[in-house]
């Protein structure tokens, strides 16, 4: 299964106009609570993650002194050169999703599949049907601008909401395309 596992803010934005996360990390959360990271990343088997993503981990967490964050297999999907990080496994791609993917399903096994950043990249998982689910926990706080969460245009299903201290927190089963996009009239069903 291939999860988006990400935050936002209310009006949808990932990172701000700056790429910064200042508005994430000053927000209340339990770390052993409801859609925790803790929780969640013990069935994950690989991850992707967008080359924006992968500078802000460098930046923030690798050249401030802290180890790569990750014991997994990571792809990090760049059509340009990165400078690698020492003590992870990462593998470079660029490209179709679909070959990463594969890839990925094969190192994790029997565990879950993560898009770890970039909400295009998921976008990108969306567009070829392999997203299935997006697991997002909302923050209290308006950018007005920045890094939209999925620039696509999806339907979704609601399958759990829950509060984490300052976030609400909902996983959501991802339908398709929307329905006014696929040409099926309005309230079809399969």
């Amino acid at each position: 299964m291939l999860s988006y596992y990400t935050a936002t803010t209310l009006d949808g934005f990932i990172a701000d106009a700056d790429d910064s996360l200042e508005w994430l990390l000053r927000q209340p959360i339990d770390q052993s609570g409801p859609f925790s990271f803790e929780h969640f990343i013990k069935g994950i088997g690989a991850i992707v993650m967008g080359s924006t993503t992968y500078r802000w981990v460098r930046k923030h967490l690798v050249h401030a002194g802290e180890p790569w964050p990750y014991s997994m297999p990571c792809w990090v999907m760049s059509s340009g050169e990165q400078e690698p990080v020492d003590g992870g496994d990462i593998r470079f791609a660029n490209g179709d999703v679909r070959p990463v993917y594969e890839r990925m399903t094969r190192a994790a096994g029997d565990k879950g599949l993560w898009v770890v950043g970039g909400g295009d990249l998921a976008g990108q998982f969306a567009d070829a049907g392999l997203l299935d689910e997006v697991i997002v926990s909302i923050a209290p706080v308006t950018l007005g601008t920045g890094r939209p969460v999925l620039p696509r245009r999806l339907d979704l299903e609601l399958i759990e909401l829950v509060r984490n201290e300052a976030f609400a927190c909902a996983r959501y089963r991802v339908a398709g395309t929307l329905a006014e996009d696929s040409g099926e009239p309005i309230g079809a069903t399969a």
